[in-house]
């Protein structure tokens, strides 16, 4: 889609600012390959600005959730104590702008690079695993009643669709192999109930101030599961972005899993973890091999696309060092 126009989006605006607004420094972040992300200060007749992002599908949506369901989420997120950015607009299709929202513009950081090694983020970094903790805790205390309807996806039903999907490509991955052959032997027991799931929880999707972690963001994979998923997607080597420390390169276990206790209630079994981490490394392997697949194909010509291909080898050692105790 082409950018979005200015003199529509400020014409939108009205209906939640209540006063004729310009739109100043429009431009696209990076990242969101399905989704567009775009910054831009509204401006009021007096000069006040107000930070904000427009978050829309590119065309027809595809994933999950579409940007009405991401929206209800976020606002249900933040009525439960989530820090997320606020809401200021559902764009309608009278609006000329596609499918997507307008929120509040939170400052701060989310390039992991920069966050777990810029002297800016040195003081935050000791207590940004302890604030995951609490914050996905208050995400999975979330009432699903409350929320829009979203897809079950239990542990056994993952393993069964990482199983297809490996299955379709007609190629071997004997490490993937292995993986899927462990994580069949343990499969932890189904909870009860499901609870609400983020589904891409990880360093990259926050928000991180020198004060530490301000907002999560991209709810676009929720669903109803296992919340254990969660912390064990923020675990994944993957999103520890070259450093040791296992909690989303920052942090370390116990002080993620004490963390989440102390808001929750609930311990968790650290093997229950490490079934959700060896589960996420298959999974992320998984999407590189389908994201190499789309440029092979000549679906999408990417070099990013191309080059998520050449990772596929790094996920199959790190399940094999997962088997073998590792993290």
């Amino acid at each position: 889609m082409p950018a979005p126009d200015p003199d529509l989006l400020a014409r939108a605006l009205a209906r939640s600012i209540e006063a004729p607004v310009s739109i100043e420094g429009l431009r696209r972040l990076s990242g969101g390959a399905s989704r567009e992300t775009w910054a831009f200060d509204a401006v009021a007749g007096d000069g006040e600005r107000a930070g904000l992002v427009l978050r829309r599908d590119p065309g027809a949506h595809t994933g999950q959730s579409d940007r009405s369901t991401e929206c209800s989420l976020l606002q249900a997120a933040a009525a439960g104590g989530v820090p997320v950015p606020a809401v200021r607009l559902l764009l309608e299709p009278a609006d000329g702008l596609g499918s997507g929202f307008v929120m509040e513009r939170v400052e701060g950081e989310t390039i992991p690079r920069k966050i777990l090694r810029d002297d800016e983020y040195a003081g935050a970094r000791p207590r940004l695993a302890a604030q995951a903790g609490e914050i996905a805790a208050a995400i999975h205390a979330l009432d699903v009643d409350a929320l829009p309807p979203l897809p079950v996806l239990a542990a056994r039903a993952q393993l069964a669709q990482q199983r297809d999907l490996l299955d379709g490509f007609g190629e071997p991955h004997p490490a993937f192999e292995l993986g899927l052959e462990w994580l069949e032997r343990n499969l932890p027991p189904e909870r009860a109930e499901a609870r609400f799931v983020h589904g891409d929880y990880r360093n990259g999707n926050f928000i991180v101030g020198s004060d530490g972690l301000r907002a999560v963001l991209d709810w676009e994979l929720a669903h109803l599961g296992d919340p254990v998923e969660d912390l064990g997607w923020l675990c994944v080597k993957s999103w520890r972005f070259g450093m040791d420390r296992v909690v989303g390169g920052f942090g370390d276990v116990p002080a993620l899993l004490d963390a989440y206790e102390r808001v929750s209630g609930e311990r968790v079994d650290e093997e229950r973890l490490r079934f959700w981490v060896v589960l996420g490394t298959l999974k992320w392997g998984v999407i590189c091999i389908a994201q190499a697949f789309t440029h092979l194909n000549g679906i999408v010509r990417s070099v990013e696309l191309a080059t998520l291909g050449r990772r596929v080898c790094e996920m199959e050692w790190d399940v094999l060092d997962l088997l073998q105790g590792g993290w």
